[in-house]
């Protein structure tokens, strides 16, 4: 109302001062009464224009580029003119924040471990994030607004979605074969669909190491308690001599032995797994443990190797002495069981330039095949399963050794080669190391 009454007055004024100068300028020609009309009517169609003109300026605003500021102009015009504009800032203002927000939603979304994809009613991508491309093979730009079923032609996943129940999970084998996921569709709006693909090839790899792991050590304890339970019957039905009934005990006691043996790796295989890593300024002498595990050789060997340590006067390994001398203690356990009587073993430590070291433990022995060396690590590999049985092995003791060095931070590496002997190295980082200096000083870190 304002803005229209002030125009009525604008216009009544103009019309006013035009019927004063037409007045005065009609008295002037000599037509008084002509002056007046004329003079009005002039000014009134003056402001008009300058109405039209303004107006067509901010209608001509409307209908070009917003980016510019709107006429600046006074009165009703200019008034509105700059609410137009206000609102239209603010309506940008508003947009530029939701799109901020879709922004770091969809970065949210793209951060996810899990693949995630977006499908319309015609089950159209209409958005995925990098996961989901990996996990069904799409790119995620030029793949938007594709049918996802041109794109993922596994007959498991087309059929899922063209059933429409989606209560259960997918699951599939990506098209080399080397990942498995798990897919699950939710619906959401009108016909749209929410596609979720979690990658769980580590899961199922984990679930069969579980369940070969229990297998095994089913296998590995079977065995004894069959010759146990063998035995126990013998002894009970049939009449022994004194020097049977003394073989059977022999026998049954080596069985019992083996059994422990197999319990107590279980349960330092489980230590280790569960515990925390050694820590880092707990120091042991590595001529002491070299030497220890010498002594322990010796007495497992009883005379038929010769068995030599050397090196490691002047250093020190942080960590736990206990899980460091089983590991060392088992590879030298393992050189006197698979070395000949005659052979030789080896303990060495060598500093290396970098301030890491490698502990060695080297045998003249049978040797391992090259297709055997990825594997030896694992639980309960081994190369020659009756030997190692034969020579009291549990098929745990590269895997403790593994673990041990891991939760060092170090790595073994194994080289070897048949009728030649092996060659096991423990390498632990500069960090766990540190060398001896003179008695007055502090001791130093190596590298």
């Amino acid at each position: 109302m304002g803005a229209l009454l002030s125009r009525a007055v604008w216009a009544m004024l103009a019309g006013a001062l035009g019927a004063l100068v037409g007045d005065v300028v009609g008295r002037s020609v000599g037509q008084p009464g002509l002056g007046a009309p004329l003079g009005a009517a002039f000014f009134a169609a003056l402001a008009a224009a300058v109405e039209g003109w303004r107006g067509r300026r901010l209608l001509g605003w409307l209908r070009g580029d917003q980016a510019r500021g709107a006429p600046r102009d006074t009165g009703f015009w200019g008034e509105l003119g700059y609410r137009v504009e206000r609102a239209l800032r603010q309506r940008e203002a508003q947009i530029e924040r939701e799109r901020e927000r879709l922004e770091q939603f969809l970065s949210a979304i793209e951060a996810s471990p899990n693949g995630v994809m977006l499908l319309d009613a015609g089950g159209q991508i209409e958005w995925c994030n990098s996961v989901a491309a990996d996990h069904f093979g799409l790119d995620p730009v030029r793949d938007r607004r594709q049918r996802v079923t041109n794109l993922v032609r596994q007959p498991a996943f087309v059929q899922f979605l063209q059933a429409g129940d989606f209560s259960d999970t997918l699951s599939l084998v990506d098209p080399l074969g080397r990942r498995s996921f798990s897919v699950i569709v939710r619906e959401y709006g009108e016909g749209l669909r929410l596609v979720l693909s979690l990658d769980v090839t580590e899961r199922e790899r984990a679930d069969a190491m579980r369940r070969d792991f229990v297998a095994n050590v089913s296998h590995e304890i079977r065995t004894p308690l069959t010759v146990l339970a063998g035995f126990v019957e013998t002894m009970a039905s049939l009449p022994l001599t004194p020097v049977e009934r003394e073989r059977v005990l022999k026998l049954m006691a080596q069985q019992t032995d083996r059994m422990q043996a197999l319990v107590a790796d279980l349960l330092t295989l489980a230590q280790l797994e569960g515990s925390p890593r050694p820590p880092p300024d707990r120091w042991s002498s590595v001529s002491a443990l070299l030497r220890r595990a010498e002594a322990d050789g010796r007495a497992l060997s009883a005379g038929r190797h010769e068995i030599d340590a050397a090196g490691g006067e002047d250093f020190e390994i942080a960590g736990s002495e206990t899980e460091l001398l089983s590991a060392i203690g088992n590879l030298v356990g393992n050189a006197v069981r698979y070395t000949p009587e005659g052979g030789r073993i080896d303990l060495r430590f060598h500093a290396r330039d970098d301030g890491s070291a490698e502990i060695e433990v080297a045998d003249t022995g049978v040797g391992i095949a090259r297709e055997h060396l990825p594997r030896l690590t694992e639980r309960f590999y081994r190369v020659d399963g009756s030997r190692s049985r034969e020579t009291g092995g549990t098929g745990l003791g590269l895997s403790i050794v593994k673990h041990v060095v891991q939760r060092h931070g170090g790595e073994i590496d194994v080289r070897s080669e048949p009728g030649k002997g092996s060659c096991f190295r423990l390498v632990f980082p500069a960090a766990r190391l540190r060398q001896r200096v003179a008695a007055a000083a502090s001791p130093a870190a190596v590298g």
